[in-house]
């Protein structure tokens, strides 16, 4: 990048991300002087060539993110499901197995179903809080990875990440952990033993629904030269003429191969300008996420005893059955994204729904908006019925994002909703 004086001026330099105003680089390549010097880069880049690569702008924000969560590196991709993909073709290959809770977003789990089964990969399916008994059974010779949502999409159920990781890195696989819902501004996963972070980025980290986005965060704990479940890491690569990952990496290894074979190969490169954005997300991210908790936790306790509502699914409620976990990993509160269910079953949580006014009704979370939606014929409308009870999800039930609004403003809205059900 040739613009030295804008970078200077904001107090931003590619390498560290500096502090000041970050400011996009909206380049598709970037020029050099010596033809050695951009064939070395084709053989293996390590530096800013081609923004299908690596971009100023996106490099910044991956430093940030990586620094947020514990991790020694990270890669921006063009959407979460995109990181959900990454994270697993990473180290799945044909022939080879993985394993997922249930209670994953819907669209990941037909991902993981039906377009991964395509490619060979093959997802088995735990509940999660599987026993330690009923995964050591679901990991096979071929199992390459242990998959779960940190705190899930709706009910906001609760993975042991300690447990898991134990019993993952027993049988010498990883664990990768979304961690969307709680962000690294309550817990990271990584220091309870999970070894790669993803984010969908579009939620709490942006918190403004304008950009669609996801990151895979490298924790360079995991070693995947321990065994030979992992020969695209630790054997010769022919994308790279043989090199090994693990010697021209260290402990980089798992996202210098996604960046320079993955995001090569398919392109899903994430602008820099939703860079940008994200990167203004993450500058109020801390206050955002207390008034988010702080609402919730009201609008749980408004809703919990309402004659309307069956049943409200946070993890703060002692009947809830991951309440013990809760108090462990987040013992400051936790969960603006949950479900309730509504007495007299889909017809009366559609109306509703078309009753509230503040409450958005869309397709997205960890807005500053309040939102709400029908997970059942929505976001997890690819699953079925069976998969939809095993995920907890009814239908009745409805999820809510609960935003950073005045909760007098909040209570409102949803009491109106429920008196028009009477």
């Amino acid at each position: 990048m040739k613009d030295e004086t804008l970078c200077l001026h904001a107090g931003y330099t590619p390498e560290n991300g500096g502090p000041g105003v970050m400011p996009i680089v909206q380049s598709t390549t970037y020029r050099f002087d010596s033809a050695e010097r951009i064939a070395d880069l084709f053989n293996f880049p390590d530096a800013h060539m081609y923004s299908r690569f690596s971009n100023p702008t996106c490099d910044a924000v991956e430093k940030k993110l990586a620094e947020l969560d514990g991790g020694v590196g990270a890669m921006l991709t063009s959407s979460g499901q995109a990181a959900s993909l990454f994270s697993i073709l990473n180290i799945c290959s044909a022939g080879d197995s993985f394993i997922s809770t249930s209670t994953i977003y819907g669209g990941t789990v037909n991902l993981f179903s039906v377009t991964l089964k395509k490619f060979g990969i093959e997802c088995i399916f735990v509940d999660g809080d599987a026993d330690e008994e009923t995964l050591q059974k679901a990991i096979k010779p071929n199992t390459k990875a242990v998959f779960f949502e940190v705190m899930d999409n709706p009910n906001s159920t609760i993975v042991d990440i300690e447990a898991v990781s134990a019993i993952a890195h027993k049988h010498g696989i990883p664990v990768i952990a979304d961690n969307t819902i709680p962000t690294p501004f309550l817990i990271t996963p990584i220091d309870f033993g999970a070894d790669i972070i993803i984010h969908s980025a579009s939620k709490f980290i942006n918190g403004n629904s304008n950009s669609i986005g996801g990151v895979i965060i490298d924790s360079g704990k995991f070693d995947w030269a321990q065994n030979d479940k992992f020969p695209g890491l630790s054997k010769p690569n022919p994308s790279y003429h043989g090199a090994v990952f693990t010697e021209v990496a260290g402990n980089l290894a798992y996202i210098v191969k996604a960046r320079t074979s993955l995001l090569r190969d398919t392109g899903s490169a994430l602008s820099p300008f939703n860079a940008f954005l994200f990167n203004q997300g993450l500058e109020t991210l801390s206050l955002r996420m207390e008034r988010h908790i702080f609402n919730a936790l009201k609008t749980v306790e408004f809703l919990k005893g309402h004659p309307q509502v069956e049943k409200v699914n946070h993890p703060s409620l002692p009947d809830h059955r991951d309440h013990a976990l809760y108090k462990k990993y987040f013992p400051g509160g936790a969960a603006s994204v949950f479900s309730i269910e509504i007495k007299g079953g889909i017809e009366k949580a559609k109306k509703f729904t078309e009753s509230l006014e503040l409450f958005s009704h869309l397709a997205n979370l960890g807005d500053v908006k309040s939102l709400i939606i029908h997970p059942a014929s929505t976001t997890h409308a690819q699953m079925t019925e069976s998969e939809l009870l095993a995920s907890g999800i009814k239908p009745s039930s409805l999820r809510l994002s609960v935003g950073t609004e005045h909760i007098d403003d909040i209570i409102d809205d949803l009491k109106q909703g429920l008196d028009a059900l009477s």
